[in-house]
């Protein structure tokens, strides 16, 4: 803008010691376009380089918490503090009730975490939240004349963090350790960026402040503000970080201004959530209006208040508030509206309700939330338990064709082709969700699970492909009548018992992660081959005598082979839980070395499988 001659132009220190032109015109302070611009570009970056910072340490956080965050959340009961301490604990740990309130509509959605469950959990996130807030309190302490107080000022620490931070990143081979490096940069990063707006803000005349907030005289405009800002940069934590800077730097922020602000803080950080939940299931919207509702609810009681006290309290209404206040303002709001409405957590679930109605749509087998990509240690904890399931499904079927051999029952048959059609089910979705999930920033050990993952699932559905066809031998059987002579049965009665020992050790091994188990499934495997052989055999003597008919041969030599390959599916997993331990998927080569090794272990399973599954003389 223009500026007269008339208009002196002078300096004035701040409390960084750095001079700042400040005009001065007819006795008012006026501020330059080249001022405005740089401050502007000035808290720009500062927001920049603080919620990527945030960002960073959140995900680094996340990923080091790995499944335990999934595991603790899995204790929550219908207890709402038990669920309530677990949401804050989880909240403070990865420093966002964002992402933990995502995280609670991708498990609500899925089906692993009931909309009761997740109520106490969105209220304690609202607690948790606020450790962000006494962080940055922790920068407006005045340490002159302690030296301690000073150390413990994130603005003087942080370059230390840094430091060590960059070095771990640097030198450090293992993952976690380089994650924990992440965390230390990231969270200087952090605590750059308040300063960088708190730089901004100095290079403005303190008289715009006051001017300005001076203009903030309505609650409700505090409160819109509030609301505006936070939806806008999606983060409370930021929001109220600024607020805090803004109060350490300009001193203008008072009482009357900075409490409706916070309050509309709280409702903008719901925004997130809602964005998230766009495509989520009918409990993952519900998730979010119970959010958003204990945060309008908990507004409006508190602002009526805010009113009423204004009576007796406009001179603390007028008194300036430091980060220290605001981060205590923050927190009592949050465990106060926390303590009231907890109680009503069965209200809040039935309100839920009525605004978002149930539907008839039904989730595809093996549906996880893509909500829950945000967080991939948990995602591939669920991405396993619905593998699990799929392999459960694939062992029942499996073992029920085989049974439809001797007693054929059309009503159990149309379970197992249900089954079937299950199992294919899961492996497309389960299949488009880990490819996508492959895509996320992953550790090391994450990396190996959804290779592992991956590999497991084609196998997995193999088993069910398998099952059609021993079905579809046995329904054969049933039309036309044939039967299998007493010496073919007791052979495929020993072939068909081990064949429920193997698909039973396999998915039992995966479950549950066991590579002791897993080792024993090859020996067995190894004693199928040698039944089915065995089989071959006495069926090629039977057909040369006349004993067997060529279409019965045609049935028992469908019926072998496909327990033949099912037995093999059952190895690649086993193989692949071993190899993945190690690091490694060459298949056939460790194959290979177990087999011609004579490894004891391998000798002494083998040979107790043989003892046990005898083909009748």
């Amino acid at each position: 803008m223009a500026v007269e001659k008339s208009v002196d132009f002078q300096y004035n220190t701040d409390k960084y010691g750095k001079k700042e032109g400040i005009l001065h015109k007819g006795g008012s302070t006026t501020v330059t376009d080249i001022q405005i611009a740089k401050a502007l570009a000035w808290f720009i970056a500062g927001l920049v380089f603080f919620l990527f910072g945030m960002d960073i340490m959140s995900g680094n956080l996340k990923k080091l918490a790995g499944g335990k965050m999934e595991k603790t959340l899995k204790k929550m009961t219908s207890n709402p503090v038990k669920a309530m301490g677990l949401g804050a604990g989880i909240t403070a740990v990865i420093q966002s009730s964002s992402a933990m309130t995502v995280m609670l509509v991708g498990l609500v959605s899925s089906g692993i975490l009931t909309l009761t469950q997740s109520i106490g959990a969105i209220m304690g996130s609202n607690i948790g939240t606020t450790v962000t807030a006494w962080i940055v309190a922790m920068n407006g302490i005045d340490g002159e004349g302690s030296i301690w107080l000073t150390l413990v000022k994130p603005v003087i620490f942080s370059p230390v963090l840094a430091l060590i931070g960059i070095a771990m990143i640097m030198v450090c081979k293992k993952q976690k350790k380089r994650d924990i490096g992440t965390i230390m940069v990231s969270f200087a990063v952090l605590i750059f960026g308040l300063e960088m707006m708190g730089l901004a803000v100095d290079m403005i005349p303190g008289e715009v402040f006051e001017n300005m907030f001076r203009s903030i005289d309505n609650p409700l405009i505090g409160l819109l503000i509030g609301i505006v800002v936070t939806a806008i940069i999606q983060s409370s934590s930021a929001s109220v970080g600024i607020l805090q800077m803004l109060a350490i730097t300009t001193g203008c922020i008072n009482f009357g201004v900075a409490i409706p602000i916070i309050f509309g803080q709280n409702i903008g950080t719901c925004v997130t959530a809602a964005i998230a939940a766009v495509g989520a299931s009918k409990d993952g919207k519900r998730v979010v209006v119970v959010h958003l509702t204990t945060k309008v609810i908990g507004t409006i009681i508190f602002m009526v208040l805010y009113y009423i006290l204004s009576i007796w309290l406009s001179g603390f209404y007028a008194q300036q508030a430091n980060a220290m206040d605001i981060a205590i303002i923050h927190t009592v709001f949050n465990i106060l509206n926390t303590a009231l409405l907890l109680p009503f957590s069965k209200l809040l679930e039935k309100f839920s309700k009525m605004i978002v109605k149930d539907s008839v749509k039904e989730q595809p087998a093996g549906y996880l939330d893509e909500l829950l990509l945000q967080t991939p240690s948990v995602a591939i904890v669920e991405s396993k338990r619905q593998i699990v399931r799929m392999a459960e499904k694939a062992r029942d079927t499996l073992v029920g064709a085989i049974e439809m051999l001797e007693n054929f029952d059309e009503e159990k048959a149309a379970a197992i082709e249900e089954g079937e059609s299950m199992i294919d089910e899961y492996e497309d979705t389960l299949g488009s969700y880990l490819v996508k999930l492959s895509a996320a920033e992953l550790s090391d050990h994450d990396a190996g699970e959804v290779s592992k993952f991956l590999l497991s699932i084609g196998d997995f559905e193999r088993l069910g492909d398998h099952a059609l066809n021993i079905l579809k031998a046995a329904r054969e059987m049933q039309e036309k009548g044939l039967t299998f002579s007493e010496k073919a049965k007791a052979e495929i009665k020993s072939i068909t018992a081990a064949m429920q020992e193997i698909v039973t050790i396999t998915v039992d091994s995966f479950d549950r992660s066991d590579l002791t188990l897993a080792a024993r499934v090859e020996p067995l495997e190894q004693v199928i081959d040698g039944l089915i052989a065995t089989a071959n055999a006495r069926h090629i003597e039977r057909l040369k005598k006349g004993k067997c008919t060529i279409e019965l041969g045609f049935i028992l030599a469908d019926v072998l082979n496909n327990c033949q390959r099912a037995s093999d599916h059952c190895s690649n997993i086993a193989v692949c839980l071993i190899q993945t331990k190690r690091d490694a998927f060459e298949t056939h080569s460790y194959l290979n070395k177990v087999k011609n090794s004579g490894q004891q272990a391998f000798v002494d399973a083998f040979n107790t499988y043989a003892a046990t599954y005898v083909m009748p003389e």
